[in-house]
């Protein structure tokens, strides 16, 4: 499966990005698209071009359109995405958190999101380190890093590792549900919204 890229960037350039595209948003689709074109069949890979047109989406989602592995709040170092989220905790403002999460353990380590498609929480760090067979639980900074997130992200969604929901529940011949996708990272939150960007890759991938 090679995608045509030209026309891919072409595509998305004026529907998601205003008309630019930044190198780091163009890197950040690249190294997906690679990912997606090296294929295998370890985790279910398929040349369905909308499961990459949503993992696309969702990546844009969550990283507010950077196309970069991202720490929750956007912050740029650990320390400040902690206080962040401790301000906002304190206010009131995330009343679907019962426990701070990404405070740091007694080992100085933070469980807070990282990447391209937030983690959180020790315990998904230990499940997406099993499936991708990089020590996430030692080191969970390496999320950050572009090809450590893009397999968290491709083989996550692939395996149903967030919530139990896999894309090819979502995308089979004669099914295309684009918003009960958003079901395979947080729920229906922002579904509509995703959806859209899900449509709107595919689009641009020749869909």
């Amino acid at each position: 499966m090679v995608i045509d890229r030209k026309g891919f960037f072409d595509g998305v350039r004026g529907p998601l990005y205003g008309g630019r595209l930044a190198r780091a948003q163009v890197a950040g689709m690249t190294a997906l698209i690679d990912r997606f074109e090296a294929g295998g069949e370890t985790y279910g890979e398929t040349g369905d071009r909308r499961f990459l047109a949503y993992m696309l989406a969702t990546a844009h989602h969550e990283t507010g359109g950077r196309m970069q592995p991202v720490r929750e709040t956007f912050a740029a170092s650990d320390d400040t995405a902690i206080a962040r989220l401790d301000r906002a905790f304190a206010e009131g403002h995330l009343p679907q958190v019962s426990a701070p999460y990404w405070r740091r353990d007694a080992d100085g380590r933070t469980w807070l999101g990282r990447g391209l498609v937030q983690i959180t929480h020790r315990r998904n760090y230990e499940r997406l380190s099993s499936l991708i067979g990089v020590d996430l639980v030692q080191r969970p900074e390496r999320a950050m890093e572009m090809a450590v997130s893009v397999e968290i992200l491709v083989v996550g969604m692939l395996r149903g590792a967030f919530t139990g929901r896999r894309l090819a529940d979502c995308f089979s011949p004669g099914r295309a549900d684009w918003i009960g996708a958003r079901r395979i990272i947080n729920g229906l939150d922002r579904a509509e919204r995703v959806a859209g960007y899900g449509r709107a890759f595919f689009a641009a991938l020749g869909g």
